[in-house]
């Protein structure tokens, strides 16, 4: 009976121990999913975006981004869909309100966001979900032409 108590107390510990693990290995996938990468134009930040998209996954983000924002005096966010293909698409009902959401809480911190990347399906199953199209919804095809976008905006020039 003894004995038998024991190993219960080392499967136990080893649960617990896989367990704490586990939640390491899920910050750090968290972590990797949407990087924040400081961007060559000052007080912007690119995100790209990859993985499977859920209501939750979009919530992590927004966090993440806030709290960016916020320790950093970023000004403009540029989120990059460029890795997101039909298959990462979770709840395709909720993913039009979930970037809506993005966007909303990314302006009420006072930075201008813009969204690149969109691919035909993404953009397609974006309108399945009912997202509404906004005139203050600045939207780009590529990274590139969004930094360009700013820079001219913000009279920045690189030889």
């Amino acid at each position: 009976m003894c004995k038998e108590k024991e190993e219960i107390a080392i499967l136990q510990e080893e649960n617990r121990l896989l367990k704490e693990e586990l939640a390491v290995y899920k910050q750090m996938v968290q972590d990797i999913s949407a990087p924040i990468i400081p961007s060559i134009i000052p007080e912007t930040i690119l995100v790209p975006i990859t993985g499977k998209l859920s209501h939750d996954r979009f919530e992590a983000i927004i966090s993440s981004l806030l709290n960016a924002c916020y320790g950093n005096e970023v000004q403009t966010v540029i989120i990059d869909f460029t890795a997101i293909s039909k298959k990462e698409i979770g709840e395709t009902a909720v993913l039009g309100q979930s970037i809506d959401h993005l966007v909303n809480s990314l302006n009420l911190m006072g930075a201008e966001t813009f969204l690149v990347g969109f691919t035909p399906d993404f953009t397609q199953e974006l309108m399945r979900s009912g997202m509404r199209i906004r005139s203050d919804l600045n939207t780009f095809l590529t990274f590139r032409s969004a930094l360009q976008y700013l820079m001219k905006k913000k009279g920045i020039t690189f030889a």
